[in-house]
């Protein structure tokens, strides 16, 4: 018995060195872990799409309508986000979202044509919408102001390590083994990451037994309420900038998520695995992009205490630097210049998440995730027309850079939309909804 009780003794003294992660580390490496997975499932069939294409003999206006299927009901699903995370909680709208993910990317690697192909891209649009809306809003009830461009930077530096990691990824599965196999593993991924967070998060940081107390400071909590009414009126109008705003961004993102391995191959002669390599070095200059815009906004914030300036002057600077290191490369042929500019390109393009996704945690605590929703709006929006644009516009000309040229100019209007932005207007509600929010 002696000796039972000195072993109980022992493990009781070895358990928190067993579990000395804090629950803001494990939150923080799932979020980022989640971002990964979603951008590698979302940026896969670009990487797999010279496969894709040749297998099932598509045009590059065909490949279009495949990569926007994905925006379609990435758009149409993006708001259930919000909500969702305000009803039911970002645990449970999460875990919903993911395994939907990574059905639809299985389904991909299923599919045995255009319309088949088309439909599995529309579920992991369907799936991914809801999700960073839900992660959002976990953000916000998580990490205090001070820290909101810094989480939304780190955690979406962490989706376009994704990004970068999926060209050579599928590569060297379609090497192993074919198209289809990179998908299944892709969405594999996905259902084990949802097992995790359903294991490990809490919708209520104070409740999570690995919780310091220090890092309870500075947050305010929002708590699931099902009664509480949507001021979803209210929220579209004060939102509706940072969608216009996200359109111009998001029009050049898709460009370079869609279409970069088939620009190398087709503008520059470079063939699958060099396109994959040159691609994931561009997406590796946006990973560093995502983590410099949020804390260079939030360093602002701290020094000025002004969100307009700590979010806008970031996002500013963003637009007009990715549209001023596109332009030279429609006028240049030789890959070492080219893709030191498209990577600048994308490094300013991707300034702009952190302080936009920012922006609606700043003016509301209770609809953050829903305030996102209306980032992400613009990113879809753009996702189902660019793609398709793009496409339409190489089989009519030949000529990659008139695709170029058009999401320069659209950059253009994004930065004199920026004048719009207002992070420093809290979202007020009026006070019979705010009775019904039920705040905590």
């Amino acid at each position: 018995m002696a000796l039972m009780q000195e072993a109980d003794s022992v493990t009781a003294e070895l358990a928190p060195s067993r579990s000395s992660i804090s629950a803001h580390t494990l939150v923080t490496t799932l979020l980022c872990i989640l971002f990964a997975i979603m951008y590698l499932d979302r940026v896969n069939i670009s990487a797999a799409a010279s496969s894709v294409k040749d297998h099932f003999h598509l045009t590059n206006a065909e490949m279009g309508v495949i990569f926007s299927g994905f925006s379609w009901a990435y758009l149409a699903s993006v708001l259930w986000g919000g909500w969702g995370a305000r009803k039911f909680g970002a645990k449970a709208t999460l875990v919903v979202s993911v395994i939907v993910v990574g059905i639809g990317t299985i389904a991909t690697g299923l599919a045995g044509g255009l319309a088949t192909l088309f439909i599995a891209r529309l579920i992991v649009g369907l799936g991914e919408g809801p999700a960073f809306p839900a992660a959002t809003q976990a953000m916000r009830n998580w990490y205090p102001p001070a820290r909101f461009g810094y989480i939304q930077g780190i955690t979406h530096s962490a989706s376009r390590l994704g990004a970068a990691l999926a060209p050579p990824i599928v590569t060297a599965l379609i090497v192993l083994g074919d198209w289809r196999l990179s998908f299944v593993i892709c969405g594999v991924a996905a259902l084990i990451w949802a097992g995790f967070w359903w294991f490990t998060f809490r919708d209520d940081p104070r409740t999570h037994p690995r919780i310091d107390p220090k890092c309870l400071e500075g947050i305010t909590v929002s708590l699931p309420n099902r009664r509480a009414k949507t001021p979803l009126w209210l929220l579209t109008k004060r939102m509706f900038p940072v969608t216009i705003v996200m359109f111009a961004y998001g029009w050049t993102y898709w460009v370079f998520v869609s279409w970069l391995p088939l620009y190398f191959v087709n503008q520059h002669g470079t063939n699958l695995k060099n396109s994959a390599l040159l691609t994931s070095a561009l997406f590796f200059a946006g990973l560093i992009g995502n983590t410099v815009g949020g804390v260079v906004s939030d360093r602002i914030l701290r020094r000025t205490n002004r969100n307009r300036l700590a979010r806008c002057s970031v996002i500013l600077v963003s637009l007009l630097g990715a549209a001023a290191f596109i332009t030279p490369t429609m006028f240049i042929n030789d890959l070492r210049l080219v893709v030191p500019l498209l990577a600048g390109a994308m490094f300013f393009l991707e300034l702009t998440i952190a302080p936009m996704y920012a922006i609606p945690m700043d003016i509301s605590k209770d609809y953050a995730g829903l305030g996102s929703a209306y980032v992400i709006m613009g990113v879809g929006l753009s996702g189902i027309i660019s793609p398709v644009v793009f496409g339409r516009l190489i089989d009519l000309t030949g000529n990659w850079n008139v695709p170029f040229a058009t999401g320069v100019a659209i950059l253009l209007c994004g930065a004199l939309a920026v004048s719009l932005l207002r992070p420093d207007v809290p979202l007020v509600i009026p006070h019979s909804d705010e009775k019904q929010a039920g705040e905590a």
